[in-house]
């Protein structure tokens, strides 16, 4: 038997508390959610929590903490099979908690987090180390200092690296010279360029692809591009579905030698099918139990 794929995720974590309603509520209005779901979030502990789930070993490099609700993230994250290390354990203030509204009838989520602002980590010192573990490496643009050291270690060491470009975040542009391949959503822009397959590609990223929802993923590597059908379902909650589709893809590209456009594709044609069973459920983890 060979052994899983070995995925390392730097970037975010946070406490979700997630509630179904009919409707966003208005000002001064309160209403009585469908249902709740409280987890782990953020788009490196979700992208890990996949990764396991599909198989992989997975290990999380992040800010939680020793606060009660820390723990809780901690615990949610043992029981997904997702390692830690936690760069913020001796800190107890309380994680990022990120307040989320899924409308019932569109599966469209409202978010409002303080994300990575209240922590400032920095590499440990046996980030080469621990980087030469791993087979890939996957970063969401939260904690930049400690992504840029990190990808510049698995550069070092010859280790893949896998951004998730969900937004333009203040430093990206000193994360992408190590980055291998760049999945970015429709809302990622870089400044003073409209077209971001383009822009990732001139940046020195061999494989970059969009991904716009429902609709086909836009990708570009060093022989051309193309589309990837993403297959149609019906939309329960889309939270979360971005950071699936990235923990599929480093499943799938962790055991790949050298990458081709076929097997970029198929690739992205594999994790587009998990992270759109993903939205036919609510939350973050329920896909999980139906595999």
């Amino acid at each position: 038997m060979t052994r899983p794929g070995r995925g390392l995720f730097v970037g975010l974590a946070t406490l979700d508390v997630v509630q179904l309603v009919d409707r966003v509520p208005g000002a001064d209005e309160k209403l009585t959610a469908r249902d709740q779901v409280v987890a782990a979030g953020g788009p490196a502990a979700n992208a890990a929590v996949a990764f396991a789930h599909l198989g992989g070993a997975a290990r999380l490099v992040t800010a939680i903490g020793s606060h009660p609700l820390g723990q809780a993230v901690s615990a949610d994250l043992e029981r997904a099979s997702v390692s830690v290390t936690d760069l913020a354990g001796a800190s107890s203030a309380p994680p990022a908690v990120s307040s989320i509204l899924v409308t019932a009838s569109s599966g469209e989520r409202a978010v409002a987090s303080t994300n990575a602002t209240r922590h400032q980590l920095i590499p440990p010192d046996d980030i080469d180390e621990l980087v030469a573990e791993y087979d890939i490496v996957e970063f969401d643009g939260h904690h930049m200092d400690l992504a840029v050291a990190t990808a510049r270690a698995a550069r070092a060491a010859g280790r893949r690296t896998v951004l998730d470009g969900g937004s333009w975040k203040a430093g990206t542009e000193e994360l992408l010279p190590f980055i291998d391949v760049a999945v970015c959503s429709a809302g990622f822009r870089p400044p003073g360029s409209d077209d971001p397959l383009r822009f990732l590609r001139e940046q020195g990223v061999a494989w970059a692809a969009v991904s716009r929802g429902g609709q086909p993923i836009e990708w570009e590597g060093p022989e051309g591009g193309g589309e990837v059908e993403v297959p149609a379902v019906r939309v329960v909650d889309t939270l979360g579905a971005g950071d699936v589709l990235h923990g599929a893809l480093a499943h799938e590209l962790a055991d790949q030698g050298k990458v081709t456009s076929p097997g970029f594709v198929e690739a992205l044609r594999r994790a587009a099918v998990v992270a759109s069973r993903a939205c036919t459920s609510f939350g973050t983890r329920a896909w999980m139990l139906r595999d």
